[in-house]
C-alpha cells in the first residue's frame, strides 16, 4: 500500500509542481520492521503512522461491521491522520493577451482594500494564518491591463478553503516557448501557485494497514464512550472488527500487532531499573516534584500512578506473609528433566517461592511495586534496619 497511501512521499516538496499531491503531516517509523524495510531506507520517506488498534466488536454500535472501522474523535482532533492536499495552479499572462489590441497584462497591487488575499505585488498572500485563507469565490490575484488601464481580480474557483503555500516561476514552460531570452519582467513568466487544502479524516475516508487490510471510516466516536483497558487506562485510536482477519487473511498484520506490543521503552538504570535522564544518553524528560504536584492538583491520580509506576520501574515481587520480608523469598526452579516422548507423564512442576527466614513455601504473595522500593529495603538491610510489610486482602 506504499504507492497508494497518503504518506511522506518526497522531501523536496517546495521544488515540485505536481498537479495533485497528498502529504501526511505526522509520518512515523513502524515499531516492527523487516529486513527489506531497512535495506531500502524507507524511513527517509515514511508511508504511514502508528496507532493503537482495538480488535473487538463494539456492542453499542453497528458501525464496525464488515470493512467499517470506528475512529477515536479525540485522536483525530489531536492531529492523527491529518494531511494536506497540494493542488498546483498555473497562471500564465501570456495566454491572456488580446489578439485585437495587442495589450499586455501585468500583476499589480489592487486598488481595492477589500481584497485581503492579494499582496502588494498583485500576487496571492503566502502564509498559513487564518487571515490569509482563501475562501471559494474570493479574489486571490490582481491583473492590470496597460492599454485600457483596467484592473480586475481573479476569483478562486474551488469549493474548499485553500492556503497558498508559495508562489514560484515556472521557468521550464517559459524557456520552452522563448529559448533565446534570458531576462524578462515578472509578467512574462508563467507562475505556479500551489494550493494547500486540509485533508483531515472524515466519515467515508478509506484507510489501510501496511499489509493491505483496508477499511472505511464509518463513525467518529467520542473519547468518553470508547472502551479502555482496566490496567493501563489506554484507549484505542481505532476499532476494527475481528472478523476482518479470517475474511481477508491478513496474517502479517496480526503478527505485526502482536510483535509491536512487546518493545523496549528506552534506557533504564541498572541499579534502580528507572528510566535515565539526558537526551544524549537516550533518556527521557525529568518528572519531578513540581510535575507531580501539578497532576495531583488536577486530580489526575491514575495518570500519576501510570507515569511514576506502570511506565517507570514496574516490578512484581514475592512477599512472605508470615514474616513480612521482601528480601528473603527467592524462586526455586525445578530440576531439569530429560525430555521424554512417552505420553501420559505429568508435566514439569512450576517454580516455587521459598522464604529462607520462615523456612517455608506457604503464605507467599505477589505484590506489584516500584523496583526502587525493593532497592530501598536492601539499602536499609545493609544498615541493620529490617523492613516488614503487612499484607491485607
Amino acid at each position: 500500500m506504499a504507492k497508494q497511501t497518503m504518506a511522506f512521499s518526497l522531501q523536496a516538496l517546495r521544488y515540485r509542481a505536481d498537479q495533485k499531491l497528498y502529504h501526511l503531516q505526522t509520518p512515523q517509523s513502524p515499531i516492527v520492521r523487516t529486513s527489506a524495510y531497512k535495506k531500502y531506507c524507507m524511513d527517509e520517506c515514511p508511508t504511514g503512522t502508528n496507532a493503537i488498534i482495538g480488535v473487538f466488536h463494539h456492542m453499542k454500535s453497528r458501525y464496525d461491521m464488515e470493512d467499517a472501522m470506528i475512529l477515536n474523535k479525540s485522536s483525530v482532533e489531536s492531529g492523527m491522520f491529518h494531511g494536506q492536499i497540494y493542488q498546483t495552479e498555473t497562471v500564465d499572462l501570456s495566454d491572456q493577451k488580446s489578439r485585437s489590441d495587442g495589450s499586455r497584462k501585468y500583476f499589480r497591487e489592487s486598488n481595492i482594500e477589500s481584497y485581503r488575499s492579494i499582496d502588494s505585488d498583485g500576487l496571492p498572500c503566502v502564509g498559513q494564518f487564518s487571515i490569509h485563507t482563501i475562501k471559494p469565490d474570493e479574489e486571490y490575484y490582481s491583473i492590470y491591463n496597460e492599454v485600457n488601464n483596467e484592473q480586475h481580480a481573479v476569483k478562486q474557483k474551488g469549493s474548499e478553503d485553500v492556503i497558498v503555500d508559495y508562489v514560484t516561476i515556472d521557468g521550464k514552460k517559459h524557456l520552452q516557448n522563448h529559448p533565446q531570452k534570458h531576462m524578462f519582467l515578472l509578467s512574462g513568466f508563467p507562475l505556479l501557485c500551489p494550493f494547500c487544502v486540509a485533508g483531515n479524516p472524515v466519515i467515508g475516508d478509506k484507510f489501510s494497514s501496511r499489509h493491505g487490510q483496508k477499511g472505511v471510516c464509518s463513525q467518529l466516536w467520542p473519547d468518553i464512550d470508547m472502551p479502555f483497558s482496566e490496567v493501563t487506562g489506554m484507549r484505542p485510536d481505532l476499532i476494527i472488527n475481528p472478523h476482518a482477519f479470517p475474511s481477508r487473511m491478513a496474517i502479517g498484520m496480526l503478527l505485526e500487532s502482536i510483535a509491536a506490543k512487546v518493545h523496549s521503552t528506552g534506557m533504564v538504570d541498572q541499579i534502580t531499573s528507572q528510566p535515565i535522564k539526558g537526551r544524549k544518553r537516550g533518556g527521557g524528560i525529568c518528572f519531578g516534584e513540581i510535575e507531580r504536584d501539578s497532576l495531583l492538583a488536577h486530580g489526575a491520580a491514575y495518570l500519576l500512578h501510570n507515569r511514576l509506576h506502570t511506565c517507570s520501574d514496574y516490578h512484581i515481587a514475592a512477599v512472605c506473609s508470615t514474616c513480612g520480608s521482601i528480601l528473603t523469598p527467592s524462586v526455586i526452579k525445578p530440576e531439569k528433566r530429560v525430555a521424554r516422548a512417552v505420553k501420559g507423564l505429568p508435566p514439569v512442576r512450576a517454580p516455587k517461592v521459598f522464604c529462607h527466614a520462615s523456612d517455608t513455601n506457604k503464605g507467599m504473595e505477589t505484590v506489584a511495586m516500584p523496583y526502587v522500593f525493593k532497592y530501598l529495603a536492601a539499602e536499609l538491610a545493609a544498615m541493620s534496619i529490617k523492613m516488614t510489610l503487612q499484607l491485607s486482602t
